[in-house]
């Protein structure tokens, strides 16, 4: 047996042997044994009984790796019965809204993308990602996103679930120079095309890009994204 090995069982059966008095003198819990005099603990118990008290009382230091949780802005519900309208599907994504932008405004952050799961009674499942032009957590321009696109919606089965999941970042300012303005209110430039793209298609709502062709008429439709310029705050 190694000289280590060897002092950690004497260790153990020290302690061992601590364990026995205090039990004899009645001390059966922590905050029994760090009520005793300090120096009456190392008078009787030596060394290795003082380190015990100093640990139970709170006295010694433990470095510790504190690990922050990554904040997770999640919702999600199953409904008791099926469904099959938009109303009750609505009034839950609202509530999502109210509490997420509860949880975001605590966090002195906004959403600055959704993402709507819904789920069906015939195990298929529907998603969708909102990329927000201006970060928000206002509950009415987030919602009026949802609804808008909802309003084009049509499931061939009834609805189970539904979950919604905000994406967070810092609010951003934005800089313009002399003669740059901003959108007079971006939530209404998403959602115009929202509606647009349930009316003609994805495929045909976005910013034309010209290909890299000799035709002059050659374009493709990329979706259209207004970014905010960041800086640093």
């Amino acid at each position: 047996m190694s000289g280590s090995a060897m002092a950690a069982k004497e260790r153990e059966a020290a302690i061992a042997r601590i364990l026995g008095i205090l039990h004899g003198w009645g001390i059966h819990t922590v905050g029994q044994f760090a009520a005793l005099e300090k120096q009456d603990v190392g008078a009787r118990l030596g060394p290795i009984g003082l380190e015990l008290w100093e640990r139970a009382s709170g006295k010694t230091t433990r470095l510790l790796k504190l690990v922050a949780v990554p904040e997770s802005f999640e919702e999600a519900f199953e409904f008791e019965n099926e469904i099959e309208t938009a109303e009750p599907l609505l009034f839950m994504l609202r509530r999502f809204l109210q509490q997420l932008a509860l949880r975001l405004d605590a966090l002195y952050l906004v959403a600055s993308e959704l993402q709507l799961q819904i789920f069906f009674s015939d195990k298929r499942s529907y998603e969708h990602q909102f990329k927000i032009p201006e970060p928000t957590n206002q509950v009415e321009v987030l919602f009026r996103m949802l609804h808008t696109h909802l309003e084009n919606f049509t499931s061939v089965a009834p609805i189970l679930a539904v979950a919604l999941k905000a994406e967070a970042t810092k609010p951003a300012f934005q800089h313009f120079h002399l003669f740059e303005t901003a959108l007079r209110d971006p939530a209404r430039l998403s959602e115009t095309l929202a509606r647009l793209t349930g009316l003609l298609g994805a495929d045909r709502v976005g910013s034309p890009v010209l290909e890299d062709t000799h035709r002059p008429d050659a374009f493709r439709m990329e979706p259209f994204s207004w970014q905010l310029q960041k800086t640093a705050g």
